[in-house]
C-alpha cells in the first residue's frame, strides 16, 4: 500500500537554538537545589563566609591534615555528576543516565577544574551512544541472560566512555573553559562585559537565553566562584531590574489593559522571579529593547565597579533569589546594580512610551500569543496578562491551530486506536466530567483515521507530528505518560476558559457546556452521549471508552476470561512480557501469531507504558486482520521489569473488533487512576479479585 509523505515545515535557526537551550536548561534546572545547597555552604562555612568551619569550608588543618571540607567536593565531583546523570537520562532513561554520569567521572579527574560542560557533553553522549549498542542486539538475547548482557555492557561501555572523557574529552573541554575564562577576564579588565547586555537582552525575549546562561556563563561563573569566593557572571542574565524598569514604565505612561495588568506583572517578575511576564510588553512596543539593554548595562557596569557578584545562580530570577545567593562582601553592590538597572530601564523606557504611539489594550493579547509562539508552548503566567489561557497559547503546547470557540470535540489518537488511546481517553473524560463538562466529547481514534474536526488532539509525544497534517486546525497536546500526564489538568483548565467564555454566545442554557458545578450525565443520559459520540470520526475506534456495556460485550463470550489473568507472570523483559500477554490472547483463539509480531512492532515505534506501572501492549492499526474476537489479558510482575527505562508490574495485553474491548479498559482506567484501587491490586490473592476490580464482561 503505498504511502503518503507529507513535508515537514522547514525549521528557523532561532527554533534551533532554543531547543538547544531547552536541552542545556533541562540538565541544570533539575539540579539547581543542588547549586543552591552548594551557594548556601560556601557562603557560610569558607574562611571568608559568614560562619567559618575549617571542617566545613575547607581550609586550615585538623590533627596535621588538610581540610577537604564539603565545598571543593560538591564543586568537583558532585554538581557535574549530576548534570551528567541528568543528561543521560534524558536521553535513555536511567540506564542513559548511569552510563553518562560513568563517563562524566573520566572528565572531572581527567580536567582536576570543575567539569560542567564536560558534564553536559558526556552525560548525553553516554545516553545516546548505549541508546544505540543496545538496539544492536535488542530482541535478540537469549530468556535469563539478559540482566547479564545488560550490566556488562553497561558496563564496559561506561568504563570506555571514561577513558575517553579523560584523554580525549577533558583536554578539549579544559581549552575551551581556559579561553573562555580569559575572554570574560578581558572584557572585565577593558570595561567591556556591559556590552554583554547587547545580546543577552534581546535573547532573553526570543527564549534564546538559555543557551547562554546554562551553556556558559553558568558553568563558568561557578568555576570563578571557586576561585574567588563570587561571580558577577551569574547577574548577567538573571538580574531583575531591567523588566522591573518596563513594567513600572508602563505603570505610569501605558494605556488600557497593559497599564492595568502591568503592577501584578511587576510583582511575579520582581519578587516571583518569572522574567517572561515583561516579554509580550516589549514584543508590543519592540524599541523598549532599549530600555532593557541599557537598564542591563547599567547593572552589570554597577557590579564589575563595586566588585561584587553572586556565590552560586540565583534560580528564578527573584530578588530573594538574588539575595540569597549574594556574597557576603557584595550586598551593596548589588543592591545597587538592581536599582540602578530598574532605574534607567524605566527612564528610556518612558521616554519610548510617551513618544510613540500604539493601542497597548489591542495588542498585549496578541503580543502574548506571540510570546507563547515563539516560547513553543502555553506560557504558566500568560493568563495574568490577558485573563485568559487559550488560543494561541494552548497551541503553544504543540498546536498548530488557534482556539476560535469553545471546546466540544477531543479526540486522543494513537497508531492502532484500540489501546493506549482508548485509556488515555478514559482517564481524560473522567477528569473533565468531574470538573463539570459532561457535554465535552473525548474519544479515541487512530491517526489513520483522524478528520479536521476536532477541537484539541492529544498523543503519544513521538506521534505528534503524525498527527498535525491530518489536524491542522485543532489545538494539539503531546503527552509521555498517559494515565497521569500534567497536561490533562492543562486541557481541563482550557476546556473551562474556553466554555465559560463561550457560554453567553451560545443559544439557550442548554447550548454551552456545563458550569463548574455542575452535575455530571449518567444513566440513559450519558449512553446517548457515549452514542452520539461514537459517530464522530471516520474510524470505530473512535467511539468512547466508557460507551454501555451492552454495547461493548462480544457475542462469542468474555472479553476478560479468568485464564486471562495471571498473578505471577515468568517474564522478565520487556520483550518476553510482551510474547507473554500475547499468548494468552492466542490461547483464547483471539488472535493468529502474525498478531504477537505486530504488538512488538508496535512497541518499536512507540512505547505502550502507561504510567503508574502499566503497560498495555497491543498491535498495530495494519494487524487488525490478525484479530478474531475481542480479548483482554492481565499479567501481574510483583518485582516488576524493566520497560524502557520504566518500572511495569502490570501488563495488559490487548485485542479488540469493534470496540468491544473498551469498557473493560475503561474499567483498567479507573483502576489505575485510584491509589486505593492499584494496591489492592497488588496484594490480591486470587483471578477473581482482579476480575472484581476490573468488572469482567460477559455475553
Amino acid at each position: 500500500m503505498a504511502t503518503e509523505t507529507v513535508a515537514k515545515p522547514r525549521t528557523s535557526a532561532r527554533v534551533h537554538v532554543q531547543k538547544f537551550g531547552t536541552f542545556l536548561s533541562g540538565m541544570i534546572m533539575p539540579n539547581i537545589g543542588a547549586f543552591i545547597a552548594w551557594g548556601i555552604i560556601t557562603a557560610l562555612f569558607i574562611e571568608k563566609g559568614w560562619l567559618p568551619v575549617p571542617q566545613l569550608g575547607g581550609f586550615g588543618e585538623t590533627g596535621g591534615k588538610p581540610n577537604i571540607g564539603l565545598v571543593g567536593p560538591m564543586i568537583t565531583y558532585l554538581l557535574p555528576l549530576l548534570i551528567g546523570y541528568t543528561g543521560g537520562k534524558m536521553v535513555y532513561d536511567v540506564r542513559g543516565g548511569v552510563v553518562g554520569a560513568i563517563g562524566t567521572m573520566g572528565v572531572i579527574v581527567g580536567a582536576g577544574i570543575p567539569m560542567f560542560i564536560g558534564a553536559m557533553i558526556m552525560g548525553p553522549l553516554g545516553g545516546w551512544t548505549m541508546k544505540k549498542i543496545d538496539s544492536i542486539w535488542d530482541g535478540k538475547i537469549r530468556p535469563g541472560f539478559e540482566m547479564l548482557v545488560n550490566n556488562f555492557s553497561a558496563g564496559i561501555w561506561g568504563a570506555l566512555l571514561a577513558l575517553l572523557g579523560f584523554y580525549g574529552i577533558s583536554p578539549v573541554v579544559t581549552a575551551f573553559s581556559e579561553a573562555a575564562g580569559n575572554f570574560v577576564k578581558f572584557l572585565v579588565s577593558n570595561g567591556l562585559l556591559p556590552l554583554t547586555s547587547i545580546f543577552i537582552e534581546p535573547a532573553k525575549v526570543l527564549f534564546l537565553n538559555n543557551a547562554i546562561n546554562h551553556g556558559v556563563l553558568t558553568p563558568l561563573g561557578v568555576q570563578q566562584s571557586l576561585e574567588q569566593g563570587k561571580s558577577i557572571l551569574f547577574l548577567l542574565e538573571a538580574n531583575p531590574g531591567p523588566g522591573l524598569g518596563i513594567l513600572l514604565a508602563y505603570m505610569f505612561f501605558g494605556r488600557g489593559a497593559a497599564k492595568a495588568s502591568a503592577p501584578g506583572a511587576a510583582i511575579i517578575q520582581f519578587l516571583g522571579g518569572i522574567h517572561e511576564i515583561y516579554f509580550p510588553y516589549v514584543l508590543m512596543r519592540p524599541l523598549l529593547i532599549l530600555g532593557a539593554i541599557a537598564g542591563g548595562m547599567t547593572g552589570i557596569a554597577t557590579l564589575a565597579i563595586t566588585n561584587s557578584g553572586l556565590v552560586a545562580p540565583a534560580a528564578p530570577g527573584s530578588i530573594f533569589a538574588v539575595l540569597a545567593q549574594t556574597s557576603r562582601d557584595s550586598y551593596f553592590g548589588v543592591i545597587l546594580s538592581v536599582v540602578l538597572a530598574a532605574t534607567v530601564s524605566f527612564l528610556v523606557s518612558s521616554v519610548i512610551l510617551r513618544t510613540t504611539k500604539h493601542s497597548d489594550e489591542v495588542d498585549l493579547g496578541d503580543a502574548t500569543s506571540r510570546m507563547e509562539a515563539m516560547k513553543g508552548k502555553k506560557s504558566s503566567v500568560a493568563s495574568t496578562l490577558t485573563g485568559a489561557g487559550t488560543g494561541a497559547g494552548a497551541a503553544g503546547q504543540g498546536g498548530v491551530g488557534v482556539l476560535a470557540g469553545p471546546v466540544r470535540n477531543i479526540v486522543f489518537a494513537c497508531d492502532a486506536g484500540m489501546g493506549s488511546s482508548a485509556m488515555g481517553a478514559s482517564v481524560l473524560r473522567n477528569k473533565i466530567k468531574a470538573a463539570g463538562f459532561p457535554d465535552v466529547k473525548v474519544t479515541n481514534a487512530s491517526i489513520a483515521n483522524l478528520t479536521d474536526t476536532y477541537d484539541v488532539v492529544i498523543t503519544h509525544q513521538d506521534l505528534t507530528e503524525r498527527a498535525k497534517p491530518a489536524t491542522s486546525s485543532a489545538v494539539h497536546y503531546s503527552v509521555d505518560n498517559f494515565m497521569s500526564s500534567p497536561r490533562y489538568d492543562e486541557i481541563v483548565e482550557l476546556v473551562r476558559e474556553s466554555n465559560t467564555e463561550g457560554a453567553a454566545a451560545t443559544e439557550g442554557p442548554d447550548a454551552g457546556a456545563g458550569t463548574p458545578g455542575g452535575a455530571s450525565a449518567s444513566g440513559p443520559a450519558m449512553a446517548a452521549g457515549a452514542a452520539t459520540a461514537a459517530t464522530h470520526g471516520a474510524h470505530a475506534a473512535n467511539a468512547p471508552v466508557d460507551a454501555a456495556p451492552a454495547a461493548t460485550a462480544p457475542a462469542g463470550g468474555e472479553v476478560l476470561a479468568r485464564e486471562s489473568v495471571v498473578l505471577n507472570g515468568s517474564a522478565t523483559t520487556r520483550d518476553a512480557a510482551i510474547d507473554e500477554a500475547g499468548r494468552l490472547l492466542l490461547a483464547r483463539g483471539a488472535v493468529d501469531e502474525g498478531y504477537i509480531a505486530a504488538m512488538h512492532e508496535r512497541e518499536a515505534s512507540v512505547s505502550t507504558y502507561m504510567g503508574s506501572f502499566l503497560a498495555i501492549p497491543h498491535g498495530t492499526n495494519a494487524a487488525k486482520d490478525h484479530i478474531r474476537k475481542s480479548a483482554v489479558s492481565v499479567i501481574r510482575y510483583p518485582e516488576g521489569i524493566d520497560w524502557n527505562g520504566k518500572e511495569v508490574k502490570f501488563v495488559v495485553g490487548v485485542a479488540g473488533i469493534n470496540n468491544e474491548h473498551l469498557h473493560i479498559l475503561s474499567s483498567i482506567a479507573k483502576v489505575f487512576t485510584n491509589k486505593e484501587q492499584v494496591a489492592r491490586l497488588e496484594a490480591a490473592t486470587s483471578e477473581d479479585e482482579v476480575l472484581e476490580l476490573f468488572g469482567k464482561v460477559n455475553a
